[in-house]
């Protein structure tokens, strides 16, 4: 057993397996919703242009698991579809594939799918969090809650952290300008007396002259050089003298603009809360604009950048009437006011870049437009503006650990009870008058508190999922999503060196506690008990350890088909689910229910595999806790007869990978009424005392 136990463990570890690769187009396309369409393939790792109906660029569709291959609970990645629009707002996301054990024939899977409809109209600057507001609820929040799904919050929360992961990945690679944290925001409520004068000393206002001779220059060596006769006629008189400030801050606005254009404006923000207005005049030969510029629109001959990233300006269509103390030379030049939007990443507080492109024109008959770019840097002060500390979302074991706060509170009071009472109790506990009844009670809280009420049922998906994050080299993250069953594996493995394996199979599992509650029922009902032969227990016990090895080859050669294999576990089904299934996983748990009143938990004996599990996690044991006697085994057979695990040889050694903590032998062992070594020394003190 032993050998089996190590080749088993040796096995899990030995092998490497592959990534999947990114979808084809043909398997793709149909996700995408007409009027779009599937454009061109952007990189190796999943990322297609969205086409809108023109054929135009749209924005981008991706597959998360290529990109970001979060492990779940099946230990394979769950695999989302995201669509993207060119500002960043999720168009849609849609599930393709996932392995989760608790939608793949637990939970309707349809609560899955619909879980992702609820990121259409929402922004990746948007800071989305699963769950519900935690202490003072969301008011005031920049937080946007998703909800999750009850008993699958767990598999949703590692699905929104792929796309997350996924989708600023494609932000930072592909979606220039697009900003994941909160920018500088005009503050209202700050007010300062200032002049035109007062802008322009202190660089509020910044201005960008260009002579006729610096524009010749610029052009000089190229076909356009002789292409501006008025520029060579007069080089000292300037060809651009550009004024730019930001209107965003009213103290500023208030200093530009008339009376009734600061009302225009503050009226046009109250609407467009989040665009931050620029003023630029323009007072000489350049004029901002050509004759096709239509308002409304981005001007042809102005773009922008801050930080690598460009601005998306475009006008405002608002009226542009100056302060009547800003100088004359102002007031007679050509005023333009832009708007660009602070969520697509634009600070107003940091420098930014303007650029103005500079025309010619050669030829009189489809003339050859050549360009040059004028650029000018920006600044607003600070202190005209507030900034929102960016929300950083707890992470997500966090928000599981405070989901089940005043569960894990109670598992842990029974957790640290139970070991302190078979830890210093033991033998107290086994020959309690009441054992019995304490036994039944207990296993009575373990099925309805952590089975149907906590859903700490461990499975052998667990392990599973472990080797593979294992072999294929990932993160062991998803374990924290379940902090309530992470609790009762904790124990459980600290089980295995107090006890072995009999600490969780006898005690902790809710499908076991079924198994004991129905053979006692089978007892009170007088229905014949099978009870196997000695050679055909021990054959029977090696059945559990095939189906293992036979899911450790599935999750080496064909692990997508792990997820119904893992049905062989009656747990999702009697624990997860509440009976409420298809009717042959119904009547398949049903059955070994039934089964357990004529042949005593006959499943958890010969073919879990999680139990198999639980027997090599019990080689970690480090000591004999069950004592016994030089008497047991020879002659003393009772404790062997008693035993319904089997778990006794005939030598009177305990065969701990097969004990389950019943405490039936501990019982015996220690009362002076059922230990026929006891019994007899009893008598022969008796006789002793006679003879005397």
């Amino acid at each position: 057993m032993r050998a089996i136990a190590v080749s088993l463990m040796m096995w899990l570890s030995a092998a490497v397996m592959l990534r999947a690769e990114p979808l084809s187009r043909d398997v793709l396309a149909p996700y995408v919703a007409p009027p779009m369409s599937l454009g061109e393939q952007l990189n190796d790792q999943g990322v297609w242009q969205l086409l809108n109906s023109g054929g135009a660029e749209a924005g981008y569709v991706f597959e998360t698991e290529p990109m970001a291959p979060l492990p779940g609970f099946s230990g394979a990645a769950i695999n989302m579809l995201v669509v993207l629009d060119l500002e960043g707002q999720f168009l849609d996301v849609q599930l393709i594939s996932h392995n989760e054990p608790i939608f793949v024939s637990g939970l309707p899977e349809k609560l899955f799918f619909d879980f992702f409809k609820q990121y259409r109209g929402h922004s990746i600057s948007d800071t989305l969090v699963v769950g519900s507001p935690y202490g003072n609820g969301s008011e005031g929040s920049s937080l946007v809650y998703l909800d999750g799904v009850t008993k699958g919050t767990a598999s949703v929360r590692i699905a929104h952290e792929s796309i997350l992961a996924a989708t600023l990945k494609v932000a930072r690679e592909k979606m220039n300008g697009i900003s994941t944290g909160p920018p500088a925001f005009p503050n209202l409520e700050y007010s300062e007396d200032l002049t035109w004068d007062d802008l322009v000393t202190q660089g509020i206002v910044t201005r960008k002259t260009v002579t006729n001779a610096e524009i010749d220059a610029a052009f000089a060596g190229t076909l356009w050089e002789d292409d501006d006769p008025g520029a060579t006629q007069n080089p000292d008189e300037n060809y651009l003298d550009l004024w730019v400030v930001d209107l965003g801050a009213p103290s500023v606005a208030k200093a530009v603009l008339s009376p009734d254009g600061f009302a225009e404006l503050q009226e046009f923000m109250t609407i467009s809360t989040t665009d931050e207005p620029v003023l630029l005049v323009e007072t000489a030969r350049h004029g901002l604009v050509t004759e096709d510029f239509v308002r409304n629109t981005s001007p042809d001959l102005i773009s922008a950048e801050q930080g690598g990233f460009p601005i998306a300006f475009r006008d405002s269509d608002l009226f542009v009437e100056l302060n009547d103390a800003l100088p004359q030379e102002v007031h007679d030049g050509m005023a333009l006011i832009l708007r660009t939007d602070r969520r697509l990443g634009f600070d107003p507080a940091a420098e930014w870049i303007l650029r103005i492109k500079a025309l010619r024109a050669h030829g009189s008959f489809q003339p050859e437009i050549g360009s040059t770019i004028l650029e000018m840097t920006h600044v607003t002060p600070e202190r005209f503006y507030s900034r929102v500390e960016p929300v950083k979302p707890t992470p997500p074991w966090v928000d599981a650990l405070r989901n089940r706060q005043a569960d894990l509170i109670l598992l842990g009071v029974f957790l640290v009870g139970l070991i302190a009472l078979l830890g210093f109790g033991l033998n107290r506990l086994a020959g309690h008058r009441y054992f019995t009844p304490i036994r039944l009670t207990i296993l009575a809280f373990v099925t309805g508190f952590i089975g149907w009420w906590g859903q700490g049922q461990l499975s052998i998906a667990t392990p599973l999922a472990v080797a593979r994050t294992a072999l294929e080299g990932g993160s062991y993250t998803f374990l924290l999503y379940d902090p309530f069953s992470m609790a009762i594996w904790g124990v459980t493995i600290l089980g295995f060196v107090l006890w072995g394996r009999g600490l969780f199979c006898g005690w902790l599992c809710p499908f076991g506690a079924l198994q004991e509650f129905a053979h006692h029922i089978g007892r009170a009902l007088r229905l014949p008990q099978i009870e196997p032969s000695a050679a055909w227990d021990d054959r029977l016990k090696w059945l559990k350890y095939i189906v293992l090895a036979a899911m450790v080859l599935l999750l080496l050669t064909a692990p997508g088909r792990l997820d119904k294999a893992i049905e062989i576990e009656p747990f999702k089904t009697a624990i997860t689910t509440f009976f409420i299934r298809e009717w042959y996983y119904v009547a398949y748990a049903v059955g070994l229910l039934l089964s357990s009143m004529v042949l005593f938990k006959g499943f958890c004996r010969y073919v879990c595999p999680l139990g198999a599990v639980m027997a090599i996690g019990g080689l970690l044991r480090g000591r004999k806790w069950i004592e016994r006697r030089a008497e047991c085994g020879s002659p003393c057979q009772l404790c062997k007869v008693k035993c319904s695990y089997g778990a006794i040889k005939k030598t009177g050694e305990i065969q701990y990978s097969e004990c389950f903590q019943c405490l039936d032998c501990v019982t015996i062992h220690d009362d002076e009424k059922q230990c026929v070594p006891l019994i007899l020394a009893a008598k022969g003190r008796k006789v002793r005392m006679a003879a005397e």
